[in-house]
């Protein structure tokens, strides 16, 4: 066979993503809040934008009981393709949409995968962006610390619930009206709270918060408390009857005082301040009399584009060149995409709360004890997109409904299978499990793997081995040869 240069046909399909489908895209991620910041700079580039009234959203998502009804949510065959992330030939797209990101200056693809919690990639959790929060720092323990799905979820509430300085401004009566648990759940979840770093968080007030600094100093005694309860003779200076009062003599009152200075009255504060701004929900879900939920946009922060057709027919007839012509159509093409993106992206969260809704209407009637593992790829299965889109429109996104305002990444927890076959239960609760095992094996009998697969199954998680592993490093714990070797180094010393 000779070698040599020659020329062969060959026919191939490529997939071409238009700037418009890759905007269309990107805007699904955005929150309202967002998008209003967008639109104000499209208003700007394009002189044929402008700013409509009336409604701006597609009509309200009716949930049923037990059905969903829509109305003039139908998708046109350009709307369906910015929503499923298709080529302009209407063809589907082979890969994930999530991997559209193109970087502008490199060239390169982006890594993220919009994977769902708990399944091998990134999830939602995990796309925010800045410094970490006060929030993001508890909820990123709240996991590890407790095996109740339940308790779990009012904990994350608290959290969000904290000032810039870490206290908490809601009773615990208020709270649990809210969430629809009793008080004495939400005290547990607060002491789970109050038991997170940085210690003193999750205070009711100045001593609540001091005490908890206290304790973790093991310096919490009579005398101590004593003090901590009297803090406002501390503020007055009556410094002598303060003294009496806890019984101490000037050089332990002076101790006393000292370790004081030593604690952090704020301690949320050494955090990005982020955590503690107003949040604007995007989503308003509220209940029918009939036992249904109507679904809407907030369309207080969302305003409406419509086009100047006055002014662009008044631009058309003063456009002598071909080049002004040409320009004066792709603004006017720019303008009808844009509007119509904006519209296909009200449809798509829509459709993807209503789902939500109906997925957790547990929740949304009886309170966090009904809430029930969910997943992006569910929850886009119901709604035949694809689990990216999911993962897009609920980055940013918050749901206001009688028990409060919640992120809507919240009603998405993962779930392994239990061991008897029923139901599910929450990734976080099998992390929890096996940090509690490593933390109690005895140094001289450190668990492998498997035995933590078969201990784990008496406990009620059927889990593989390596699903073990993931989960064991994800939250930090070495494996047995690791563990092994430094609980004997910890001997020694």
């Amino acid at each position: 066979m000779g070698l040599g240069p020659r020329l062969d046909l060959r026919q191939s399909q490529s997939l071409v993503m238009t700037p418009q489908l890759q905007q269309a895209i990107k805007l699904l991620a955005l929150s309202n809040l967002e998008i209003e910041g967008f639109i104000g700079e499209a208003l700007e580039a394009n002189p044929l934008l402008d700013l409509g009234s009336g409604s701006p959203v597609p009509e309200t998502v009716e949930l049923e009981p037990g059905e969903l009804r829509r109305t003039s949510l139908e998708s046109s065959p350009a709307d369906q393709l910015i929503a499923e992330g298709r080529a302009d030939d209407d063809r589907p797209l082979d890969i994930d949409p999530a991997a559209l990101d193109r970087d502008r200056d490199t060239g390169d693809w982006s890594a993220d995968t919009g994977s769902a919690p708990g399944e091998g990639g990134p999830g939602i959790e995990d796309r925010g962006e800045g410094p970490e929060t006060l929030a993001d720092h508890l909820h990123a323990q709240i996991g590890a610390v407790t095996r109740d799905p339940e308790l779990a979820f009012i904990a994350h509430h608290i959290a969000g619930e904290l000032d810039e300085a870490g206290y908490l401004v809601a009773t615990t009566g208020e709270l649990a009206n809210e969430l629809g648990v009793g008080e004495d759940e939400v005290q547990q979840a607060l002491a789970l709270v109050q038991s997170l770093d940085p210690t003193g968080v999750g205070a009711r007030n100045l001593g609540e918060c001091l005490a908890l600094q206290a304790r973790e100093a093991d310096r919490y005694d009579p005398c101590m408390a004593k003090l901590l309860d009297n803090l406002d003779l501390l503020a007055r200076g009556e410094l002598a009857r303060l003294k009496r009062m806890c019984g101490v003599d000037d050089e332990d009152f002076a101790d006393m005082l000292a370790e004081l200075r030593g604690y952090d009255p704020k301690p949320g504060l050494r955090f990005s301040s982020g955590g503690g701004d107003p949040v604007t929900p995007d989503i308003l879900v509220s209940p029918r009399s009939d036992g249904g939920w109507d679904i809407r946009l907030n369309e207080a922060t969302l305003p409406r584009l419509v086009i100047n057709r006055p002014y662009y027919l008044e631009l058309r007839g003063s456009c002598d060149d071909k080049a002004a012509r040409g320009w004066l159509s792709d603004k006017l093409a720019d303008a009808n995409w844009l509007i119509k993106a904006l519209d296909q992206r009200a449809k798509t969260i829509l459709k993807v709360a209503a789902e939500v809704v109906k997925q957790q209407e547990g929740f949304f009637l009886h309170g966090v004890s009904h809430l029930r593992p969910l997943t992006l790829r569910a929850v886009a299965e119901a709604i035949q997109m694809h689990e990216s889109t999911v993962s897009r429109v609920t980055s940013n996104k918050y749901l206001s409904c009688p028990r409060g305002t919640f992120e809507l990444k919240y009603f998405f927890t993962s779930g392994v299978a239990s061991a008897d076959g029923e139901g599910a239960v929450s990734a976080n609760a099998v992390k929890a499990a096996i940090k509690s095992l490593i933390d109690a094996e005895d140094p001289k009998a450190i668990l492998s793997d498997d035995t933590l697969v078969d201990l784990l199954k008496e406990r009620g998680f059927e889990l593989a081995r390596r699903t073990v592993a993931k989960y064991r490093e994800a939250i930090g714990l070495g494996s047995s040869v690791q563990r092994r070797r430094q609980k004997a180094l910890a001997a020694v010393r």
